[in-house]
């Protein structure tokens, strides 16, 4: 398993396909990891098999990298900089950024304080949420740290509860991090992005909030419905692959 360290905590990530293709960096969401998001839904071999390299780590707290039970740790400021941390472990000055839920947050941060790293950008199961909140999240750092499943009735809850169980996910730390991950971002942050973007969200999504909000205070994004799919299988759908192909493609046109 690949690794490198930074801010004091070793990360795990993968790096797949042509060293020679277009980089693609992969920000996988809250208790997930890399490859429940992009390996299992097919996207690794949906860019490969495009010709780009797919990049992904394992947010700190999540999969095989270190692990902090302190809340301060996951602010999404430091987990953009763990995902720039990996560019610069593999040498690269920069790449297209696709970051799913947590992980669109995470990106959108990374694109507003290091622009010149990002190429293109894909927000995917995160729209108006980005910038209105999506929620009351405190129920599920209860979910997290009740004793079983069976105890949490909050339904939200228990959808992250019974994911983090089947991830075999550390839960204190999911708790820590879902406490601070969740820094908004101002309309005026969100203007300052200039990296073309597709934001892409389930119309059956009740996580993420509309695309086209968000979509419309930014300079260059467009907004993708992906229709009939939840917060948790619009990462894999068909469309919503061709709109990110057709995106990047668009960054090779003459």
């Amino acid at each position: 398993m690949a690794r490198f360290t930074h801010d004091g905590l070793d990360l795990a990530f993968f790096d797949e396909g042509p060293q020679d293709g277009v980089p693609v960096l992969l920000v996988h969401g809250f208790a997930s990891n890399k490859s429940v998001n992009w390996i299992g839904p097919g996207w690794v071999e949906t860019l490969t098999n495009a010709g780009y390299r797919a990049v992904a780590l394992d947010n700190r707290g999540h999969g095989d990298s270190d692990k902090p039970h302190d809340a301060e740790a996951y602010t999404p400021q430091k987990m953009a900089c763990d995902a720039l941390a990996l560019l610069d472990h593999l040498e690269l000055e920069a790449a297209h950024l696709f970051g799913y839920s947590m992980g669109a947050r995470i990106c959108a941060f990374a694109a507003l304080d290091h622009p010149g790293r990002v190429q293109r950008l894909v927000f995917g199961g995160l729209g108006i949420g980005m910038v209105e909140g999506v929620g009351e999240w405190d129920p599920i750092a209860d979910a997290l740290l009740a004793p079983s499943l069976d105890d949490v009735t909050h339904e939200r809850g228990r959808m992250f509860r019974a994911f983090a169980d089947q991830t075999g996910s550390d839960r204190l730390a999911l708790a820590a991090c879902i406490r601070s991950s969740r820094t908004l971002l101002t309309p005026d942050d969100m203007a300052k992005i200039a990296a073309p973007t597709l934001i892409g969200v389930g119309t059956r999504d009740d996580i993420a909030g509309a695309p086209q909000p968000l979509a419309a205070m930014m300079a260059d994004a467009r907004a993708l419905d992906i229709e009939r799919r939840d917060h948790m299988l619009a990462v894999g759908d068909p469309a919503f692959k061709k709109a990110v192909l057709d995106l990047l493609g668009e960054a090779n046109a003459p």
